[in-house]
């Protein structure tokens, strides 16, 4: 089986789909005492865009205005058997760390290391060592420790009195959502694929009748939690549905979240990071052992994503206290969906 944006999918004793830990889990820190002090120019992100856990972070980053402070470096969304290569800059090597493949950075900090090689991951630029892969604390440190190179007007992501439900949101959706579809996607018993998907849709049906009162997650701007979940439903009909089986309905059935995922997509930040011919790509060439003809669908339409979604009326400001983002930098634009 192919990794899934360089995991190593595990399975216990009930064929489920296990996905592995994390094994570099460094901080970058404002004060410095994690040993890599927030230095702007001095760190270069490595996303995929059709890659969720890395769709986290540059949503995050677009959020906060931290474009300035940290490059970031685009992978192919077709991977080869070395995982994450940059052919798509020129002489097929990131023009800033000077490598072809993101395994080099992970070699570069631990030669004797064997296992994934995953996005998103955070480069330390001068010595060409991976800091972290550690994509559930990069997006909170993004928020957190970098704040003194953040934007005027950068939303609060992570503000202090919602932490708690923030994470007990964010834990719900992780198991039965983000990581849920790749449970069902990757499931080798009927038993393990419908329990997945009974879980992937139960909690959604939740989510729904959540979102149908109030515009955002948690409180009344767009929080840490919309970004987790909106990675997965901007990639559900595109990807989840049909090549992971995640088919009870699609998200353009599900009226409430197909708004929600609309607005937010429409929201500055959101929508402007999303290449869907990267995740279909991805999703369709590279996953052979569930599609092995690796043909990629020409659908779904597209256009339903600039309909208006009406969440206004349930009120909530986008970015509390603060402003919308400026435009992406013109070499970080992506196509809009045709």
């Amino acid at each position: 089986m192919s990794e899934e944006h360089g995991r190593t999918g595990q399975r216990g004793e009930t064929k489920e789909f296990v996905r592995s830990p994390n094994r570099f889990t460094d901080r970058i820190t404002a004060d410095g005492s994690s040993g890599w002090p927030v230095e702007a120019g001095r760190y270069r992100l490595v996303v995929s865009r059709a890659c969720p856990w890395a769709n986290r972070a540059l949503i995050v980053r677009r959020l906060l205005g931290l474009e300035p402070a940290i490059s970031v470096a685009v992978a192919d969304p077709i991977q080869d058997e070395r995982s994450w290569r940059f052919t798509l800059d020129p002489d097929g090597r990131d023009p800033v760390l000077g490598i072809r493949y993101l395994a080099e950075a992970y070699r570069a900090r631990d030669p004797e290391y064997d296992g994934g090689v995953s996005v998103p991951a955070i480069v330390d630029v001068p010595s060409g060592r991976l800091v972290t892969n550690d994509y559930p604390q990069i997006t909170l440190d993004l928020e957190t420790q970098w704040t003194a190179l953040h934007r005027p007007g950068a939303p609060d992501l992570y503000p202090e009195p919602l932490r708690d439900e923030i994470d007990a949101v964010n834990a719900e959706v992780f198991r039965d959502v983000n990581n849920g579809v790749y449970q069902a996607g990757f499931a080798v018993s009927q038993r393990g694929y419908e329990r997945a998907v009974t879980r992937l849709f139960d909690r959604l049906r939740a989510l729904s009748e959540r979102l149908a009162r109030r515009r955002y997650l948690v409180g009344e701007s767009i929080t840490e939690a919309d970004v987790r979940l909106f990675v997965t439903l901007v990639r559900f009909d595109a990807a989840y549905h049909g090549q992971f089986k995640c088919n009870l309905y699609k998200l353009t059935e599900l009226p409430v979240l197909w708004a929600y995922a609309r607005d937010l997509f429409q929201t500055p930040g959101f929508g402007d990071t999303i290449d869907f011919d990267h995740i279909k790509r991805h999703y369709y060439a590279v996953h052979r052992q569930i599609n092995p003809t690796g043909i990629v669908p020409l659908g779904p339409d597209l256009a339903g994503w600039s309909i208006p979604h009406g969440r206004e009326s349930l009120g909530g400001r986008p970015f509390g206290e603060g402003t919308p983002p400026g435009p992406p930098p013109p070499d970080e634009a992506v196509p809009p969906p045709a």
